[in-house]
């Protein structure tokens, strides 16, 4: 799959061969985490360009990790299912995230802010059991982003599904939500607090009182947020 080869019986090396091509192990989180179509691929990876996308997962079909197939449920729809051999990989994407989050500095974690990933991850991990039986409509604001990235609306429905827009979808909003990405992310992260956030003013809550008061309880956390960093 690479370009090069390492030349080594090493299993090790030649499971390197596969994984360590740039963007492999991040889109293996993405498959891992459950996007199974290519629009929702490349929300998890908004700095992978279309055609190295592709790329990828043709070399993870050769590779036996993936398969290609139409979908169950939408015509014409192609879907990407991990295979036994790539379900596997799931505690080794585990273990480079919990790696990751115990032993990179914080301050070098969140120099690398994205709005477009942040919102698609706080969608996919949202806690929707202390939401009310209504649908639930969130709007989160970053003041300091361009006007095409500024607005993100989280929209909770009464059957669990979230979807995410930045467009506004006309609904009525229930709670507005002020916040800087960064504040945003470490929140994400496990870093901050919505609590610490608040009091300090560096996220402004509108609306919903018991919505805004279990914030921190249905916001989707990063899997790796309950990790704590360790000393080097």
């Amino acid at each position: 799959m690479t370009i090069g080869s390492y030349r080594q019986f090493c299993p090790v090396a030649m499971a390197a061969e596969i994984l360590c091509t740039r963007w492999t192990v991040v889109l293996l989180r993405e498959l891992v985490a459950g996007s199974t179509r290519f629009n929702e691929l490349r929300r998890g990876v908004p700095r992978m360009s279309p055609a190295l996308l592709s790329q990828r997962l043709k070399e993870l079909e050769a590779a036996g990790i993936i398969i290609r197939q139409p979908s169950a449920s939408e015509r014409g729809v192609i879907e990407y299912q991990l295979t036994a051999s790539g379900r596997e990989l799931g505690p080794i994407v585990e273990a480079f995230g919990i790696w990751g989050q115990r032993r990179i500095e914080s301050d070098l974690s969140l120099q690398h802010l994205d709005v477009q990933l942040l919102m698609w991850d706080m969608r996919r991990n949202l806690n929707t059991t202390p939401m009310p039986t209504r649908r639930s409509v969130l709007q989160f604001a970053y003041p300091e982003l361009p006007s095409t990235q500024r607005l993100w609306w989280l929209i909770v429905d009464p059957d669990d599904s979230v979807d995410l827009c930045s467009i506004d979808p006309g609904f009525d909003v229930d709670l507005y939500v002020s916040v800087d990405l960064r504040t945003m992310t470490a929140i994400w992260m496990g870093l901050d607090s919505v609590r610490a956030a608040a009091a300090s003013r560096r996220m402004l809550l509108t609306g919903d009182r018991q919505l805004a008061a279990a914030m921190q309880s249905w916001l989707g956390l990063s899997p790796f947020a309950k990790e704590r960093k360790l000393a080097s």
